[in-house]
């Protein structure tokens, strides 16, 4: 008999208000979807459509107002406080627009930073793990550089670096390309598809740019709040030749 394959990520009509005093403002309506490990998944959608909001309750970072998400099948809206930083720390990372490293610090230690925190991975076990991370993003011969030092697109390798040097179970890449110019966004995009072609990293990437949107391998659009679209059937982008993938 064959094994249920359980889902990474799974919402069952997912809600989400902010409230202030008796004004309730609705931003997520019945969000539905699966993806699965190894997927690289773009949300996008225009300012004001709820992807941030999307993306930061499938990062823990924020909770439903109703509904159901289920991570690796378990419902997280029962866990506890120190479950949900255990995840937080061990299985999921981000890479910010705005970079957010340390800036009179090296790339070596910006990377170690996430495995300070992490309960599992040993002291000695560190400078190894960084520097593979460090590799995978072609950056060691910048490894004891100040990040100041560094281009805008070299910032951003180093943050996708960080990210990954937990080995996590997913990636959240919140617009990675906002703050760079076409060359160095590339160079960002490519490196997120060679994570995800060549090492099987599930990634989702949050983005208002179609173009951008399209390097993945699935785009879900979501316009005010609600899922207008979900597809895979359409020529995905290669970001090392800026053309579409035959």
């Amino acid at each position: 008999m064959l094994k249920k394959v359980v889902p990474l990520i799974e919402t069952v009509d997912l809600q989400k208000s902010y409230f202030s005093g008796d004004l309730e403002t609705p931003v997520l309506h019945g969000i539905d979807f699966v993806i699965q490990e190894g997927e690289f998944v773009s949300i996008m959608g225009p300012s004001g459509s709820g992807k941030s909001t999307l993306m930061h309750i499938l990062g823990f970072l924020d909770t439903p107002t109703s509904g159901s998400y289920l991570f690796r099948g378990e419902k997280t809206r029962v866990l506890e406080d120190d479950a949900l930083a255990r995840i937080r720390a061990t299985r999921v990372s981000f890479v910010f627009q705005a970079f957010n490293l340390l800036p009179r610090t090296t790339v070596l230690e910006n990377v170690i930073l996430p495995l300070l925190y992490h309960p599992t991975i040993p002291a000695s076990e560190r400078e190894e793990r960084a520097m593979k991370a460090i590799a995978e993003v072609g950056l060691t011969e910048r490894t004891t550089y100040l990040t100041n030092q560094l281009s805008g697109g070299q910032q951003q390798r180093v943050a996708i670096a960080r990210a990954l040097v937990t080995e996590p179970d997913i990636i959240f890449a919140d617009e990675p390309t906002g703050n760079l110019d076409s060359a160095s966004g590339l160079q960002v995009m490519n490196v997120l598809q060679e994570l995800h072609d060549h090492q099987g990293s599930t990634i989702v990437l949050v983005t208002h740019e179609k173009a951008t949107a399209e390097y993945a391998a699935r785009i879900i659009q979501l316009l005010d709040g609600r899922i207008s679209s979900d597809s895979r059937d359409f020529k995905r982008k290669d970001a090392k030749t800026n053309t579409d993938l035959k």
